[in-house]
């Protein structure tokens, strides 16, 4: 008597596959490995510090005290009638998140290669754990920019909220959507010239110039501030201004731009990190 039995496979590894085949099943089948490594990432990052997540209120105060005296103060740059703290911290937490992410997803996969050359799980995961445990430390700094607009109201301060407030978390997943996007892409250049990821650590510091964190959009003029506007992290920190003061250059034209440039990066990204995927264990 013969029997015939199928051989069935929950998971097949094939070294063939499509530039757009992105596996965005596979990321929820391995989400509890996705919940585990943003935990890890978030505790590892301040275990053996003494203020631990104190850090979280710490470096956006300090930050902000600099730009008031350096920005504010000596250079006397314009705010558009927002409080120097307050603006400045707006730009400040949108701009510690997008850095955060693209810096740390540039590197994830030369710090995690011992783990990617033993067991197979979608690589993707490590990036987006990045982007979780960044949203973390993000949400705490919005806690510490609210209690800072509490307290200006308290004291009398009229700040004019606008329907544009509406739009923050769409505002705020562009913002993670663009790191992911570009540290993804910067992630696979780095896999074979090591050089990039020291020119990246330089070029964020000078990327920020290239926003509104210091200064509003509505301050410069011609092709300056249309070079400066088409940036999507300007964008985003003029849209997250207009939201809470009513105050920054950003409409609903600004907003289709941002969604079709971040959908863009994303997909760029996507696509240049699934193309080298397959080889980057060997060069890592």
């Amino acid at each position: 008597m013969n029997s015939v039995s199928e051989d069935y496979w929950d998971l097949e590894i094939s070294s063939k596959q499509s530039l757009f085949d992105l596996k965005l099943r596979d990321i929820w089948r391995y989400r509890d490995l996705l919940q585990m490594f943003v935990l890890r990432d978030f505790k590892a990052f301040y275990k053996q510090t003494i203020l631990g997540p104190v850090w979280f209120f710490i470096q956006p105060l300090f930050t902000m005290g600099v730009y008031i005296f350096v920005f504010g103060n000596l250079a006397g740059l314009s705010t558009d009638g927002i409080p120097q703290p307050l603006f400045y911290l707006a730009g400040i937490i949108c701009w510690t998140y997008f850095s955060d992410c693209l810096l740390k997803t540039s590197n994830v996969f030369r710090q995690e290669g011992a783990i990617l050359g033993k067991v197979y799980f979608p690589r993707v995961i490590m990036p987006l754990s990045l982007i979780f445990s960044n949203l973390i430390r993000f949400i705490v700094q919005l806690v510490l920019f609210l209690l800072a607009i509490s307290y200006f109201v308290i004291q009398g301060t009229t700040l004019t909220l606008s329907l544009y407030l509406w739009l923050f978390p769409i505002l705020i997943l562009c913002l993670a959507l663009q790191g992911l996007g570009l540290g993804m892409i910067v992630s696979a250049l780095t896999t074979k010239y090591r050089d990039v990821a020291l020119l990246l650590g330089f070029g964020v510091q000078l990327l920020m110039y290239s926003t509104t964190v210091v200064y509003p959009l509505s301050s410069l003029n011609g092709n300056i501030q249309t070079i400066i506007g088409l940036n999507p992290i300007t964008l985003v920190i003029e849209g997250v201004r207009k939201g809470f003061f009513n105050q920054g250059l950003f409409d609903l034209y600004s907003l289709v731009y941002l969604l079709f440039s971040t959908l863009i990066v994303l997909i760029l990204g996507l696509i240049i990190f699934n193309k080298v995927e397959r080889h980057f264990v060997d060069t890592i």
